[in-house]
């Protein structure tokens, strides 16, 4: 037999035996957000081709994860345990929470209504390896490209003062500068129009400058600490300092453009970067320079799950989307939902997590397989 890829030197292979919290998690909801992926018309172009079935590969994983697909607790564990080798990541662990907000808004601008959510503009790109000018900045990950030049886009700052004002470029139009802000940094939103319509709004790009978070800057400027700053801890800090906050949303350069989401229902989630509606509670977001789309990830950490009282947090979710501040190997974000009660789940998610990888056992020789 050929030997298998090389793994990672941080993946520790372990047992399900090892993993807290395993048996007694709802293995079926895990496996009905793992069947996303087995659509023939889903894609997945990011990742690791290490951790990534191939087409084939992943045609027999889908055969018998529809087989295992009726309802039984005990085979849709079996098919996760028949199926991938456990591979806990052995390095510290950080995860969040993040929810689809919804809030108030008009398609026309009004004098209630004044703060704009943007399309993104025409030209826009993402600069890769091959695209990437001479003398690039570094920390320019997207720009705009008018003929043969590729150009910096304005930041965060600029953008506030007019840059964008005559391109036309208002999606929709929102009261609260704050509710944008957090918007920005959800990546997607519900809003409750004024003709009493709604239109769900997803990523459609950014302007590529960093991304800064602004509790961890009032971190360091002894307002408080991290445990202060949960999402509710920043609304309370901008509200009791309205002077403070635009300078503050200026610091977080990155800007993020929207578009009309319409193809999928009120029902369903928003629409995450592998293409897929996000599923509350078992959609991750990670950083797809370390882990492909459609991977398994068993998630275990210190708070509470928000669906049983008195047990930590520990779950099978699937990993499907990313965000301009996920990065690095042992980061993610939780999607827990839409509206006010997800987001305040969401908020209170700032802990340490241990990750544990599911392995295809089709990416392995036969001795690193799980047995048991």
């Amino acid at each position: 037999m050929q030997p298998g890829p090389q793994l990672p030197d941080h993946f520790e292979k372990v047992s399900y035996t090892d993993l807290a919290g395993w048996q007694q998690d709802d293995h079926p909801a895990a496996l009905t957000s793992f069947l996303r992926f087995c659509d023939p018309a889903v894609t997945v172009p990011e990742g690791p081709d290490i951790l990534r079935p191939s087409a084939e590969e992943m045609t027999r994983i889908c055969v018998a994860a529809r087989a295992a697909n009726d309802g039984s607790a005990t085979a849709a564990r079996l098919f996760f345990e028949s199926r991938f080798t456990p591979f806990r990541l052995t390095e510290p662990g950080f995860v969040t929470g993040y929810y689809e907000p919804e809030v108030a808004a008009s398609r026309t601008r009004t004098g209630t209504f004044s703060v704009p959510l943007h399309r993104k503009p025409s030209g826009l790109e993402a600069v890769t390896g091959e695209s990437r000018p001479e003398n690039w900045p570094a920390h320019l990950s997207h720009g705009r490209r008018t003929g043969d030049t590729l150009s910096e886009l304005p930041d965060r700052g600029a953008i506030m003062d007019g840059a964008l004002d005559d391109e036309q470029l208002e999606l929709a139009w929102l009261a609260d500068p704050v509710d944008a802000f957090f918007i920005h940094v959800q990546g997607s939103a519900r809003l409750r129009l004024t003709d009493g319509s709604v239109m769900r709004v997803g990523y459609a790009g950014k302007t590529g400058h960093p991304y800064t978070g602004i509790g961890r800057l009032l971190v360091k400027r002894g307002e408080g600490t991290p445990e202060d700053f949960t999402m509710a801890g920043l609304r309370a800090w901008l509200a009791e300092h309205p002077d403070r906050r635009d300078d503050l949303f200026r610091e977080n350069r990155s800007y993020i453009f929207f578009r009309e989401v319409t193809e999928t229902g009120p029902q369903e989630g928003p629409v995450g970067a592998a293409g897929l509606p996000l599923t509350p509670g078992r959609s991750l977001a990670i950083d797809p320079a370390h882990l492909p789309y459609g991977a398994l990830v068993f998630v275990a950490s210190g708070f509470e799950d928000p669906d049983r009282t008195g047990t930590k947090f520990a779950r099978l979710v699937v990993a499907d989307d990313t965000g301009s501040a996920i990065r690095g190997r042992a980061r993610g974000d939780i999607f827990t939902g839409s509206g006010d009660a997800a987001g305040k789940v969401a908020g209170a998610i700032r802990h340490r997590a241990s990750f544990t990888v599911l392995v295809p056992n089709s990416k392995l020789s036969g001795s690193m397989a799980a047995t048991d």
